[in-house]
């Protein structure tokens, strides 16, 4: 039972690394990106990357496999019910996370760019900049749609 409890505590520290991570990311971009300060976007977007790279990364790794873990020690089928989807949503959010993670790299760059050009933010940053934050939402509501999942276990007559 120890080890049960071992790996649910990982999971779900995991899980509120990812959805804290995200929820903290995303404000600081936002507010960052409200000065419209390149010199403050680029430092800003550069710590993200970073957070992204050390807390973002290393939890979306360890999430399926304590999950994996998890799931066997307690029995549940991971391609039936509310594993599966959970499963699902978080492919969901992983094609929504790395595409954003490539455009924070970019609009850091364009960002540094300006910068020190003493320029504003290209059109260009602008556009990345909507597509990021449009990407955020849905893959935020799945995060949130996960744990739910994850605590609620709801009986679901879904999957494979």
């Amino acid at each position: 039972m120890m080890w049960y409890e071992l790996l649910r505590f990982a999971h779900v520290i995991g899980a509120s690394v990812l959805l804290g991570t995200g929820a903290g990311i995303a404000f600081f971009m936002v507010i960052s990106n409200a000065s419209r300060n390149p010199a403050l976007i680029a430092h800003v977007a550069g710590i993200v990357v970073l957070a992204d790279t050390v807390f973002t990364a290393t939890a979306a790794v360890l999430q399926p496999i304590t999950g994996f873990l998890l799931a066997r020690e307690a029995g549940w089928p991971l391609l039936e019910g509310w594993v599966f989807v959970s499963l699902c949503l978080y492919v969901f959010v992983g094609a929504f996370w790395l595409p954003v993670v490539w455009i924070q790299i970019r609009m850091r760059r364009l960002a540094l760019a300006a910068a020190a050009a003493g320029a504003a933010l290209p059109r260009s940053y602008h556009r990345l900049y909507r597509i990021w934050f449009a990407c955020g939402f849905p893959a935020f509501l799945a995060v949130l749609a996960i744990i739910w999942l994850m605590l609620t276990r709801p009986e679901l007559a879904i999957g494979l």
